[in-house]
């Protein structure tokens, strides 16, 4: 039987490395994406196949965003990923993470329809999206309604503490008809924290750390990952990092 009190923990990857640290550490989930520095984007295919190869006991939920930037999506977009969750589907992932809204900001209902008809059967997850549309509570309804797996939400707010009380209320209004997931800022050193004051049961981080470049040769030009420090070339997950937050949330029963 599972234990309702369990804390679940999703990792934000970008990487097969980043899938094989989160399968190791006992992660339920990853949402796989690519370009996490803009929030994350969707896969290529070849990383949705190998994710999934190697994920084990670990779902594999993917992002479907096909572009930074707000979540008002042309009709070219939205056919984009619908085209994108067949994709994913077929590559046998557990699950979609989805997010669209109107030109009002709020949750289009038309849209959201139409890819969670193309998911099928996978689990599907509203994603931070949320935390940007025009209101709260009716977003909420709608995704009720709408039959969404999962909200992930950091409360509004860029801190998940700071968004903690909105995150609780969304918790009790859900009754289990939908799991809210919290993010924003959480680590092994906040988690138990963050469950006390909103009661969830489902955890979302994406744990990373700069890894050094290489000496460049005298050039002005530079790859580096936007918002790498200096002397370093981009994120990876961090290892040590995650296997404290899973620890942390095992310890948080």
């Amino acid at each position: 039987m599972t234990d309702a009190r369990a804390v679940r923990v999703e990792i934000g990857v970008e990487s097969l490395s980043g899938v094989r640290i989160a399968e190791k550490a006992g992660v339920a989930r990853v949402e796989l994406c690519s370009g996490l520095t803009v929030g994350g984007l969707t896969p290529g295919p070849a990383l949705i196949e190998a994710a999934v190869e190697a994920a084990g006991h670990t779902q594999v939920h993917v992002l479907i965003r096909p572009r930074p930037g707000d979540f008002r999506y042309s009709a070219d977009e939205v056919a984009l990923m619908r085209a994108d969750i067949e994709r994913v589907r077929d590559a046998g992932a557990h699950g979609v993470v989805i997010g669209v809204l109107d030109e009002d900001g709020h949750v289009d209902p038309a849209a959201n329809t139409e890819l969670l008809a193309a998911a099928d059967e996978l689990e599907v997850t509203f994603h931070r999206a949320f935390d940007v549309c025009a209101d709260p509570y009716a977003g909420f309804d709608q995704l009720l309604e709408l039959g969404f797996t999962r909200l992930l939400t950091s409360g509004r707010q860029v801190s998940v503490l700071d968004g903690a009380s909105l995150i609780a209320r969304l918790v009790t209004l859900a009754d289990g008809r939908i799991d809210v997931m919290a993010c924003g800022g959480l680590r092994a050193d906040n988690a138990r924290r963050v469950i006390e004051l909103t009661g969830t049961r489902d955890l979302h981080a994406a744990v990373r750390i700069p890894v050094p470049g290489r000496p460049q040769p005298d050039s002005e030009v530079s790859f580096a990952e936007f918002g790498a420090p200096t002397g370093f070339d981009h994120f990876a997950t961090d290892a040590d990092g995650v296997a404290a937050l899973c620890e942390a949330a095992r310890s948080a029963l």
